[in-house]
């Protein structure tokens, strides 16, 4: 019967609302956010910008759907690296994982949080604040990880958790910095081998002004 129907009023969508965000990801992550124009997206993602604005929102609210699947996709080596049993089990797999996820095949190379931030006037003060709590987000998820390594005698007593995860981070992003200049997955990986080799880094705390 037709009370019984539970098809939803109104014009159905024609389009794919998970296949479409993975496409304005990728707009994004080529572009960063203020390259990326309306009608680079919409042309992208196979819709209208009507429809964009009816499913997505507006360009802002578009990105930030994006930045979340990125997090949750191509990102989430961080949420992985922090699962790992052992302190250098973590950075192995962070940098590791920031190597793969620079240089995915049919990706743009680099990161998207690095190219999205560069963004300049008043208009891009909402992403950046957005990506810069992105990014902390992250670095506290290590130092809360590299605190557990100390107390667990994993590392050593003297190890500041705070500035480990920032010279973790730091490694990072100058991978996707490379990625994005070509270089290649092999020879940043030989890179990443080289760092891990001196785990855990000997940091002069006392050097470091701003923390």
């Amino acid at each position: 019967m037709d009370s019984q129907r539970s098809a939803p009023v109104g014009r159905p969508r024609s389009f794919d609302v998970d296949e479409a965000l993975e496409k304005a990801m990728r707009v994004f992550w080529q572009n960063g956010y203020e390259g990326a124009s309306l009608p680079d997206l919409t042309e992208a993602m196979g819709i209208s910008r009507t429809s964009m604005y009816a499913v997505f929102g507006n360009k802002e609210e578009l990105f930030r759907k994006a930045l979340a699947r990125y997090a949750d996709g191509p990102a989430s080596y961080g949420v992985a690296a922090v699962a790992e049993p052992t302190a250098r089990g973590v950075a192995m797999e962070f940098l590791h994982g920031a190597v793969l996820s620079a240089t995915l095949p049919g990706y743009p190379a680099g990161c998207l949080s690095l190219r999205a931030s560069l963004i300049g006037g008043e208009d891009g003060q909402v992403i950046r604040a957005l990506l810069a709590t992105w990014r902390d987000e992250t670095r506290a998820m290590l130092t809360d990880r590299f605190r557990r390594a100390v107390d667990e005698g994993d590392l050593p007593a003297e190890t500041d958790p705070a500035l480990l995860a920032r010279y973790l981070m730091m490694i990072g992003n100058g991978v996707a910095v490379q990625a994005a200049g070509g270089a290649g997955r092999a020879d940043l990986g030989v890179i990443v081998d080289a760092v891990l080799e001196s785990w855990p880094p000997r940091l002069n705390v006392a050097d470091v002004k701003d923390r």
